[in-house]
């Protein structure tokens, strides 16, 4: 299974928002929730599930990449890691899966996956994690596909 994190764009603060889940990108946002659109559309086989925080953020990023989406309360701020794998299908679902959301669950979800001696890493914003189950020796291994941030693009 293909496993797409994906990460909110640069947003306005929260006072200017009126709350954390009515946050808007920014202008620097929105150029960098098209970047990365464009780039994860050319690699994204059709059949990808996309599913998406409820947070106004999230949902603008995922607009920009032009497929249908799901909104799930399980990828909102605050929620475990381990709801987003399971809403993702995480590790048996048969349809690659693309997850936009924020920090620091994306970054616990992949250090969780990733085997790292801490419990998270860092995510960029806008930035993509694409990581690919298998098996090897009789064993489930985790493998990074690509990293990419839409600075990068």
């Amino acid at each position: 299974m293909d496993l797409i994190l994906w990460r909110h764009a640069d947003a306005q603060d929260e006072e200017e928002s009126g709350g954390d889940l009515k946050r808007r990108l920014s202008a620097r946002g929105e150029k960098q929730a098209a970047r990365m659109a464009a780039w994860l559309d050319r690699h994204l086989p059709d059949a990808t599930k996309v599913l998406c925080s409820p947070a106004l953020r999230c949902e603008q990023l995922v607009l920009a990449l032009g497929r249908k989406y799901k909104l799930r309360d399980e990828l909102a701020p605050g929620q475990d890691c381990a709801l987003m794998l399971e809403a993702a299908g995480w590790p048996d679902a048969r349809q690659p899966a693309v997850i936009v959301g924020h920090q620091p669950g994306l970054g616990q979800a992949l250090a969780r996956l990733l085997g790292f001696k801490h419990d998270s890493c860092q995510v960029r914003k806008g930035a993509v994690w694409w990581l690919r189950t298998r098996e090897r020796d009789g064993h489930q291994q985790t493998v990074v596909v690509a990293v990419q941030s839409p600075d990068g693009l």
